[in-house]
């Protein structure tokens, strides 16, 4: 007696196809998974038993029972493969008839027969869809999330008994139906802040506004109090929506690390973390690799307070995954890749006693310290950085000021059209923001002004910049023209470009 079930694991954040292979032969009694399987899958041996004992009507086979996961080189990890073992020996037992061989599984299973929720079933259907798999059986809490993925069935189920039901043909169930204008949609995300809480800072929500139109790295400079973890705090409401691949992208990630609460993510991710963050915790990692919290930004961004506060091994892994967009961790099990398109927002204060630029305490740090201090944020890592920009404690007649500041409403509208712009600049491209050119296409698509090609090299060949910084100054300077709806850069683009790439020791 032999069967054999499509499911589905994952590898990094994509799904990788895996059959279980079932043999029952005359022998003493004995249960064995063979394949590779890690501790969950081996244990996964007890659930299977248990579950098929609470069904009605059938009991476990008192022969040898041999799985087989396959291809036996790849690890298999996780409680997703009890469902599929449990449908096979069933199958293989001849407690059911139906054709299998456009049907998948995925599910954990409890010792009374529940069926579980299981991470990874996102990235797992688009995977079997595209393997020509027509139906998908997993647990009901998953159902919606693969739903997602058009051309499958979905069917979802609490209980082992009610799948064996559904093969028998004895229960009858309609696949899974999601409106895509009801999970997805351009909405607007974070309604319960907005710039407009933030007095003044006029400098600071220019600097976040080009950011957020064109997918720039921030660093923001100030004492404590000046607003910067406000003003990032407030950044989520002027980022452009996602668009459809980018949110299926994305919510892959989450799925695999088991942190998707929707079908599909409406918004774009936005994490912080704090200075104590573990190197493994930040880009990810572990024995069995997960994605990180940089992945888990991914195609959104990571703001980082106190930026010379954490760990110098910390923040020098992030410079791979800020110049290559994606995190490669190689372990003897295999290498795993994880997509890391993020944007860094980060604050730090101008000295470890945080008062060097403010206005009304004096500062007690000697040139040493500040030295020191901000020495902690390495030159190649300011390199990845697009612009610095400095933050005053706002005035008492800023903060006391009847006058309305701008929404994050207007902002956003002036961030869209600014996209829509870049969107139809890169058209039949592999990128979407400013940001992502290569040197090549900067050559190709940005065009200055004479009086601004002037300045820009009067200016890069007075202080010596690498080239690098070079064309991260002239993209940060086309959002800015994409902003004010021009086609050239100008001279004050220019001079508000530079004005943003300053060094960090010569901050005053």
């Amino acid at each position: 007696m032999f069967s054999v079930i499509t499911t589905g694991g994952v590898l990094g954040v994509k799904g990788i196809p895996i059959e279980v292979e079932t043999k029952i032969s005359k022998g003493l009694p004995q249960f064995i998974i063979v394949g590779l399987p890690d501790t969950a899958v081996k244990e996964s041996k007890e659930r299977v038993k248990s579950a098929i004992e609470s069904l009605e009507g059938v009991s476990f086979p008192l022969k040898k029972v041999i799985v087989n996961l396959a291809p036996a080189n790849i690890l298999k990890q996780g409680t997703l493969y009890d469902l599929p073992i449990a449908i096979g020996i069933l199958k293989a037992a001849n407690f059911f008839n139906a054709d299998l061989s456009k049907t998948a599984f995925i599910g954990e299973l409890s010792l009374d027969g529940r069926i579980r929720k299981v991470s990874g079933s996102l990235p797992i259907a688009i995977m079997l869809q595209k393997n020509g798999i027509k139906n998908l059986i997993l647990p009901e809490e998953n159902e919606k999330e693969a739903a997602v993925v058009e051309g499958l069935n979905v069917f979802g189920f609490n209980h082992l008994q009610e799948v064996l039901a559904f093969l028998n043909k004895t229960l009858e169930k309609e696949p899974a139906k999601l409106k895509y204008n009801e999970i997805f949609h351009n909405k607007d995300c974070f309604k319960d802040k907005d710039m407009a809480d933030v007095k003044g800072q006029r400098l600071a929500k220019l600097a976040l506004e080009i950011a957020a139109a064109g997918f720039h790295n921030v660093l923001m400079i100030g004492s404590p109090g000046s607003g910067k973890s406000m003003l990032a705090n407030r950044f989520p409401t002027i980022m452009p929506p996602l668009t459809f691949e980018e949110a299926l992208e994305t919510s892959m990630i989450h799925s695999v690390a088991g942190k998707l609460e929707q079908p599909l993510l409406n918004c774009r991710p936005f994490n912080s973390c704090h200075h104590t963050i573990s190197d493994v915790a930040l880009v990810g990692g572990g024995s069995v690799p997960k994605p990180g919290i940089i992945s888990l930004s991914h195609n959104g961004a990571l703001f980082m307070d106190e930026l010379p506060e954490f760990k110098r091994a910390t923040l020098e892994a992030l410079r791979q995954p800020l110049e290559d967009k994606k995190v490669v961790i190689s372990r003897a099990t295999g290498t795993f890749e994880f997509p890391a398109n993020f944007q860094l927002l980060a604050a730090a204060n101008p000295c470890s006693c945080g008062y060097r630029l403010d206005k009304e305490k004096e500062c007690t740090c000697s040139p040493s310290s500040i030295k020191k201090y901000l020495g902690k944020i390495s030159g190649p890592l300011l390199d990845r950085i697009d612009m610095i920009v400095q933050i005053q404690r706002p005035s008492i007649e800023e903060l006391s000021k009847k006058e309305q500041e701008e929404s994050s409403k207007f902002i956003r509208e002036r961030v869209i059209k600014a996209v829509e712009r870049q969107k139809e600049r890169f058209k039949g491209l592999n990128i979407k923001f400013n940001s992502q050119m290569s040197p090549t296409q900067v050559d190709r698509f940005v065009k200055l002004e004479s009086d601004a090609e002037v300045l820009f090299k009067r200016y890069i060949n007075s202080i010596g910049i690498t080239a690098r910084t070079y064309y991260k100054m002239l993209k940060a300077a086309q959002t800015l023209a994409d902003l004010r709806n021009e086609d050239k850069i100008t001279k004050s683009v220019i001079l508000q470009i530079i004005n943003f790439k300053s060094d960090l020791q010569s901050i005053n």
